[in-house]
């Protein structure tokens, strides 16, 4: 299958040392039960590598810590990480970026500590999207419109690897990770979503999404990509609304979902496969009392 390039593949393109943008919005996480666990995992080479326990639901209960990561490419995992992730039961991987760019940067697990990883073989192509982002005289306000309207579509484009990550949490026997390039647009879409399903109110689940404007380190991905060259000449208000993230584009995210007949449960179940009796699995599984 083909579409059109999201910015997650942009983002990978930009490795200079871009420093840390928008921090102001990723506030402090409302409903989270106090823990004793950092959300970013210790990990050497990790990328925007978080876990998303924690977060309480409008029932009372708590994420379970140590079950659902969420993160970037993983191809600078280095073998401490790799012992940290097995040590944490890691069993299942779920790789949204396309054959592109996991050709680009594989990830070298040891046979010791291999999860099964699941991947979908796809293209997206680039040319309308770059040339509606990369015009030298490009505004922030013009590329942050753009992000929207790419965040709209995002739902749609990715609901069969999305799908394919709910019945992989259904199914596993341990914790499962799901990552992109960057860890943060259709990986933060995927967990807002998760989020979602397990009862977590809104205004958390898009503070959990902005907690990547703190996390994700550009200057971490690759040097010599082709798009580097294009990325310089933009300016630096377009830079940042293009490798941040912004509440503007997942609440557009979300207006696709909540468009569908009966809301976001219509797109859960059209979309995900997601019947409420799978939904009360899934929070059964993944949620404990406070303090428990």
């Amino acid at each position: 299958m083909r579409f059109f390039r999201c910015l997650p593949l942009l983002a990978i393109g930009l490795a200079m040392a871009v420093p840390a943008f928008g921090q102001s919005q990723a506030a402090p996480v409302p409903a989270i039960a106090m823990p004793a666990h950092d959300r970013l995992l210790p990990l050497e080479g990790g990328q925007n590598f978080r876990d998303l326990g924690g977060y309480r639901t409008a029932d009372g209960r708590v994420v379970k810590w140590d079950r659902i990561y969420r993160s970037g490419a993983m191809s600078r995992l280095t073998e401490k990480d790799f012992a940290w992730l097995a040590a944490h039961d890691l069993k299942t991987v779920v790789d949204f970026r396309d054959t592109r760019e996991r050709t680009a940067e594989p990830v070298n697990w040891p046979a010791t500590a291999k999860p099964t990883v699941l991947s979908r073989d796809y293209a997206m192509e680039h040319g309308m999207f770059m040339n509606a982002l990369l015009k030298p005289d490009q505004t922030g306000e013009e590329v942050s419109k753009v992000m929207a309207t790419l965040y709209r579509d995002i739902p749609n484009l990715f609901a069969d690897q999305y799908r394919t990550l709910f019945e992989q949490l259904l199914a596993t026997d341990g914790a499962v990770a799901f990552n992109c390039s960057a860890g943060k647009d259709r990986t933060g879409v995927a967990a807002a979503i998760l989020l979602s399903v397990l009862g977590v109110d809104r205004e958390t689940v898009i503070q959990d999404y902005l907690l990547s404007n703190a996390h994700f380190r550009p200057q971490a991905m690759k040097a010599d990509d082709p798009n580097m060259a294009m990325f310089r000449k933009l300016p630096p208000e377009a830079v940042k609304a293009l490798m941040g993230v912004d509440r503007h584009y997942i609440e557009a995210a979300f207006a696709t979902m909540e468009a569908y007949p009966g809301g976001m449960k219509g797109y859960y179940r059209e979309k995900l496969g997601l019947d409420d009796v799978k939904i009360a699995s899934l929070r059964a599984k993944y949620l404990t009392r406070a303090g428990a």
